[in-house]
């Protein structure tokens, strides 16, 4: 157990430059906290002690502002940066060397349900290893999120995000291709590189295919009163 303990702290110091030793994580952490709330409560949850697990988990909740439902399944070093805001729904998976960063939502888009065969229904995202997901991002729906994937501040991510890739923007789109090379790299928040909106290219194709009409339809009109240039040549 010890062991354990002492690999998440680990892992929060790997990624944490602000953190200068093990004891200042285990005391001012939420994310270590909330992961020794979270290891007790989904004990009990398995256990079929539902109410107790939901019991512990909310004081996690008060004690840290990140709610982890016991039924979430986490997996090693798990680190969620500042943390508060944090919501982690009850059928999410997460691989090890995941990063969080505050006010993240892995949330269902399933209605209410009414039965024990509904609740038991996969309804929360599955983050794989190594992904990092940036501050304000909800992801949304049973779906996957590759290993090592990076998913922008405040994306909504509604379909599955391949392994390697970028994403950002509402809905969330591919913004960087795969690259094996910085792939194990850790980077604060995913932004690396270039993540402008991904529409941006397509609107600027746009607009100048729109110009180059409007010349185009200028030179016809000129051409067909007589005129050597167009009215726009003129006035300059």
């Amino acid at each position: 157990m010890f062991r354990t303990l002492r690999d998440e702290i680990d892992g929060i110091m790997a990624r944490d430059p602000a953190a200068r030793s093990r004891f200042e994580v285990a005391l001012n952490y939420p994310s270590f906290h909330v992961l020794l709330f979270h290891r007790t409560a989904q004990w009990f949850w398995r256990r079929r002690m539902f109410l107790l697990g939901r019991w512990i988990s909310q004081w996690g909740r008060f004690w840290t502002g990140i709610e982890i439902h016991p039924g979430a399944r986490i997996g090693k070093r798990l680190f969620i940066d500042h943390g508060m805001g944090v919501v982690i729904g009850e059928t999410a998976e997460i691989g090890d060397d995941v990063t969080l960063y505050h006010d993240v939502t892995l949330g269902g888009t399933s209605p209410s349900v009414d039965s024990d065969a509904q609740r038991n229904v996969k309804r929360h995202p599955t983050l794989e290893d190594g992904v990092i997901v940036g501050s304000g991002a909800q992801v949304l729906g049973p779906i996957t999120v590759g290993a090592n994937a990076r998913v922008g501040a405040n994306a909504v991510v509604v379909r599955d995000v391949q392994p390697n890739v970028t994403v950002t923007g509402i809905p969330a789109k591919a913004v960087m291709p795969k690259d094996k090379r910085t792939v194990k790299k850790f980077v604060a928040y995913g932004t690396t590189g270039d993540l402008s909106d991904p529409m941006v290219p397509a609107i600027e194709a746009l607009r100048s295919q729109v110009n180059a009409l409007t010349e185009r339809i200028e030179e016809l009109e000129a051409e067909r009163d007589g005129r050597e240039e167009p009215p726009a040549a003129k006035s300059a």
